[in-house]
Order: structure tokens, then C-alpha cells, then sequence
């Protein structure tokens, strides 16, 4: 076998594992790219749809750290938190352990990469309780957040 093809076949071993590693095109339909057209993932038939109001909250990372802006977010059933990428790379994960007993949590999202990306996440949750979440690889430096749902 000659050296090129060796190569070649570890070239395409790596980028299809990567690919594998990486997620592939698993991509959540709750994660949109700034002027995309896809929308939030579908919600539970009993859920409300997102008809309320739009919160955005910004994801960063500058020379003061990586976080959520806001961080303790207060929304209503029927709204939509709309994550922002401002700076870095970061995701929007609410975690089972975070949010023991809660059924239904969104999915981790997919990582905002490019400045202006957005992750849409429909407000689903029952109203009274308060939610934690966070982005993956930061949240042991602090990038965690709260969403309080507050009765209609």
C-alpha cells in the first residue's frame, strides 16, 4: 500500500470520526442560526405555544469571564428564551440533575459558534418552580443561570 493512500484512508478515518465525535447532523430543531428558518422543536401537545413574549438573553465570553446576561431570567408559560451568541462558543443545556423530577426538559442544545447564532428554547415549564441551566463547558466557571416561571 503506498504512503499516499495510508494517508488518504487516515484522513477520512479522522474527519468521520470527528464527524461521530462531533454529533454529526443530530442537530436539535430548537437551535437556529441568526436569520435561519428553522424555529423551536416541537412542544408537548398539552404544552403552550410560544405566543408570549421574547427574551433574550446574551451568551459571553470577554476578559471578565463567560456568562449569561441576563443570568436569572423571570418569564411566563408561552414565552421564548432566545439565547444570543455575542462571543466564545457556548450551548444551553438544562440539566436532569439540576431539575430533578422534571419531565420533558429541552434538549442540550448545539454549540453556538458564530457571533449573532441563536438558540431558541419555547418557556414549557410548569409555572412556580424555578430551573437551572447552564453552558457545558463553562458552568464550573460560573456560567449558569436560573429561569423562574412565573404563573400567567
Amino acid at each position: 500500500m503506498s504512503t499516499r493512500s495510508t494517508l488518504t484512508r487516515f484522513a477520512f478515518a479522522t474527519a468521520a470520526l470527528l464527524l461521530v465525535a462531533c454529533g454529526g447532523d443530530k442537530a436539535p430543531a430548537t437551535d437556529t442560526a441568526a436569520g435561519g428558518a428553522s424555529g423551536p422543536a416541537a412542544a408537548p401537545s398539552n404544552a403552550p405555544k410560544p405566543t408570549g413574549t421574547v427574551i433574550t438573553i446574551e451568551m459571553t465570553t470577554d476578559e471578565t469571564g463567560n456568562y449569561f446576561k441576563p443570568k436569572d431570567i423571570e418569564a411566563k408559560p408561552g414565552d421564548v428564551l432566545k439565547f444570543v451568541l455575542v462571543a466564545g462558543v457556548h450551548n444551553v443545556h438544562f440539566l436532569a440533575d439540576s431539575n430533578p423530577g422534571v419531565p420533558d426538559l429541552p434538549a442540550m442544545s448545539m454549540f453556538a459558534q458564530l457571533p449573532g447564532q441563536e438558540i431558541l428554547v419555547p418557556v414549557n415549564f410548569a409555572a412556580g418552580k424555578t430551573y437551572y441551566f447552564q453552558c457545558d463547558p463553562h458552568a464550573l466557571l460560573g456560567m449558569v443561570g436560573t429561569l423562574k416561571v412565573e404563573d400567567e
